[in-house]
């Protein structure tokens, strides 16, 4: 396969995961600002919403406050943020227009379809409901696209780029918005474990369609070690960290069978996934939740570019 292909695959993944994860981050953005409390910190849900996405020094280069109008045209809607859902959809059909052959007809309808119809939208003129229901249809775009890419597309090294670009992406995403909420969002005046706590806790849960799963594992109430657990250290857990660095593994390691050669990005796939597999929760918070995710995080990003040079430049 061409590197060129490759790096487009990988990238068109990467950009549809980034559009469904930043819709999420605002639809917990949206449900938060609704409960009692809400904002009362000195970082409220749409200052969050930023943070996780990684867009907050940029976003105040161009506002001055951090509200609901302002967030959601900025990670929604900009074009002067390219990780707005906006821009990431376009960069996404950019992708998979230049490597059309290599896409399934229905991987091919489902982008091109969605990119159509948002040049049909009239984005600025979106009310409070008509947004949520965006978000939703955003969600929805990424959910048929990704099932079918793994429903059609042949098991050849097109497959295997498309799902190292989903999955690094995935599990940058699920670090973020945990570390988001263990940092940010509960005001200093309000009490750990309250209901406010509790509450955010749900939506982050929500956020990455895990609230049920989280009673059918536990049987508890929420916790947040429990929480960070299942996000961290369930493989039975889809968006788990784990569960992302085993189809990263398997994922590299189909390549390698292709090329006949293994490299970095399959060994630092390998000892990102041997280090998951060897902690334990209580260790990671008594080190410290944020430090071992700043330390995932830069890994997730070492391996990243592992896979840029091995195979994409």
């Amino acid at each position: 396969m061409l590197s060129r292909t490759a790096d487009s695959l990988y990238w068109l993944s990467r950009y549809l995961e980034r559009a469904d994860y930043v819709a999420r981050i605002l639809g917990v953005a949206i449900r938060l600002s609704h409960l009692p409390g809400a904002g009362a910190g000195g970082a409220n849900e749409w200052r969050s919403a930023l943070i996780s996405a990684g867009c907050s020094d940029a976003f105040d280069k161009i506002y001055s406050e951090a509200n609901a109008e302002t967030v959601m045209e900025f990670l929604a809607f900009s074009d002067k943020n390219p990780s707005s859902i906006k821009q990431c959809l376009g960069t996404a059909r950019f992708n998979a227009r230049s490597i059309r052959t290599a896409l399934t007809s229905t991987m091919w309808e489902t982008i091109n379809g969605a990119w159509l119809d948002l040049q049909a939208m009239d984005l600025n003129s979106l009310v409070k409901r008509e947004r949520s229901l965006f978000l939703e249809w955003v969600k929805d775009v990424s959910l048929r696209f990704d099932g079918s890419a793994y429903r059609t597309m042949l098991r050849d090294e097109g497959f295997w780029f498309s799902r190292l670009g989903t999955y690094v992406e995935r599990a940058d995403n699920t670090a973020r918005i945990l570390d988001v909420k263990y940092h940010v969002l509960l005001p200093e005046n309000a009490t750990v474990g309250g209901g406010l706590d509790y509450e955010q806790w749900a939506a982050v849960l929500r956020a990455v369609n895990s609230l049920t799963a989280y009673h059918w594992v536990y049987r508890d109430n929420l916790k947040p070690w429990l929480i960070a657990e299942l996000l961290i250290l369930k493989p039975q857990m889809p968006r788990s960290l784990i569960s992302c660095y085993q189809t990263l593994v398997e994922s590299l390691d189909k390549l390698a069978e292709s090329s006949g050669r293994q490299g970095p990005a399959q060994r630092k796939a390998r000892e990102v996934a041997l280090k998951l597999e060897q902690s334990k929760i209580e260790k990671i918070f008594d080190v410290g939740l944020h430090e071992f995710i700043e330390t995932f995080l830069a890994e997730n990003n070492a391996l990243g570019s592992a896979i840029v040079e091995q195979y994409l430049i």
